[in-house]
């Protein structure tokens, strides 16, 4: 029973170490009101206005005066530089913006189709359909145009096929990398043009 509990401490100090490791992986908080460790500051003005250098009390007589929170913004500096602001406010705020860049941004990934140096018009079409959508949807899109065995000896039947390829879609996407053989592979990337 006494090894038992044994483990259990041991596991419960383990958990106590990760915890206190994960913490220093977070952003450091801002040092607001009492956590500030100075004697004077810099102080800006719930305005923006800069206020000049005074004593640690009085900044936090401003800031309470004004029922917001002295915040410290620059820590590095000589003296700290603290601004009078609602933090809470702030906070959110930034949590916003963050969310509306995040949401604003889109990934854009490299889609591939492949041909042969054989592609029939009737598969060429429908490939190049998906192509235009890929396009249109702002992915760049990586063309592979594989040569099998003696195809290797006619590699000037690829090279027009890229051709056609790029004069077909040149009104929506810009040729980004130009042909080139990468072993039995001929290879073209192609990626939207910008919207204006």
């Amino acid at each position: 029973m006494a090894t038992n509990k044994g483990l259990k401490q041991g596991h419960i100090e383990r958990i106590r170490t990760i915890k206190r490791d994960n913490s220093k992986g977070r952003a450091k908080k801002a040092n607001i009101n009492d956590q500030i460790e100075a004697d004077k500051v810099r102080l800006i003005g719930a305005d923006g206005e800069q206020a000049g250098i005074v004593p640690l009390e009085e900044a936090l007589q401003v800031a309470q005066a004004a029922s917001l929170d002295l915040v410290q913004i620059a820590g590095d500096s000589d003296p700290v530089v603290c601004k009078v602001m609602d933090y809470g406010k702030h906070l959110f705020d930034i949590k916003k913006t963050k969310a509306a860049a995040k949401k604003k941004q889109k990934q854009q990934q490299i889609k591939e189709m492949k041909f042969r140096p054989g592609t029939d018009i009737g598969d060429y079409k429908i490939k190049l359909r998906n192509v235009t959508r890929f396009l249109e949807d702002g992915d760049k899109v990586k063309i592979s145009l594989r040569y099998r065995g003696r195809e290797m000896a006619h590699q000037e039947l690829g090279m027009e096929m890229m051709k056609r390829i790029e004069t077909d879609l040149e009104e929506i996407g810009t040729v980004e990398q130009y042909p080139k053989m990468e072993g039995r592979q001929l290879l073209m990337v192609i990626a939207p043009k910008k919207r204006k």
